[in-house]
Formats: structure tokens, C-alpha cells, sequence
């Protein structure tokens, strides 16, 4: 069976202004719960329940919910678990939000990277 996403589930079985109830229900929740453990809790779920979804232990879902700093795609994978989707919006002055897209997303970090240059210069020798 093929996954499909939460977008699709939600277009086959909600009008669309049940959709749109949900997403300011969602925007409320995360201007109220300002922690991702104040937010899962809100949502009645436990950290061994995110933790099945994530394929971690009860103890890493708890280490994670107190730490300030983690990887982008870490949180992708918690709001994912929570049932959510994760998006990161970069805001400046003057200027319309910008949705950056492929930050932290799986997949990224399998680009093959270019070898790096010899310390003096020459370009990366090749294995015979």
C-alpha cells in the first residue's frame, strides 16, 4: 500500500471549510503552546506514542521535548508524528514572508558531495 498524505486524507474526507477550521485551530495551538511538549500534550498524545511514530524510545522523545536546539529535520519528524507539517517561513522587513522549501527534509543530506581539494591544491586523486 501506498502512503499518502495528510492533504490528500484530509481533501477525501472534510468539506473545505472543515479543512480551514482545522488550520486556525492548528495556528491557535501553536501560538498557545509555545513548547512541543505543551503542544503534544494539547493534542493528548504521550512521547511513547510520538516515539513509535518516530521510530525512537520514550526516553529520546523526552530529551528531545527539553532541548532549545535540534536538527530541522528532528522537529520535521516530531511535528510529523504530532500529525502536523512542518514549514519553515523566513520573515525580513519590508519584504513578503519567504516559504523555504527542502530545508530539513529527508533526502537532502544523500546529495553526493564534490571531493575536496589536496592540501596543496591539486585536485582530489582517484582510487586506481
Amino acid at each position: 500500500m501506498m502512503a499518502r498524505s495528510a492533504t490528500d486524507v484530509f481533501a477525501e474526507t472534510m468539506t473545505p471549510e472543515m479543512i480551514a477550521a482545522s488550520d486556525l485551530r492548528a495556528r491557535e495551538l501553536l501560538d498557545e503552546y509555545d513548547t512541543l511538549q505543551k503542544l503534544r500534550k494539547a493534542l493528548d498524545l504521550t512521547q511513547e506514542h510520538i516515539g513509535r511514530k518516530m521510530g525512537k524510545k520514550q526516553v529520546s522523545v523526552a530529551q528531545l521535548e527539553k532541548r532549545s536546539d535540534f536538527l530541522l529535520s528532528t522537529l520535521r519528524d516530531y511535528v510529523e508524528a504530532l500529525g502536523g507539517e512542518l514549514e519553515l517561513v523566513v520573515k525580513f522587513k519590508d519584504h513578503a514572508p519567504v516559504r523555504l522549501a527542502g530545508v530539513g527534509e529527508k533526502g537532502v543530506l544523500d546529495i553526493p558531495r564534490r571531493p575536496a581539494a589536496e592540501p596543496d591544491g591539486a585536485p582530489p586523486s582517484r582510487p586506481a
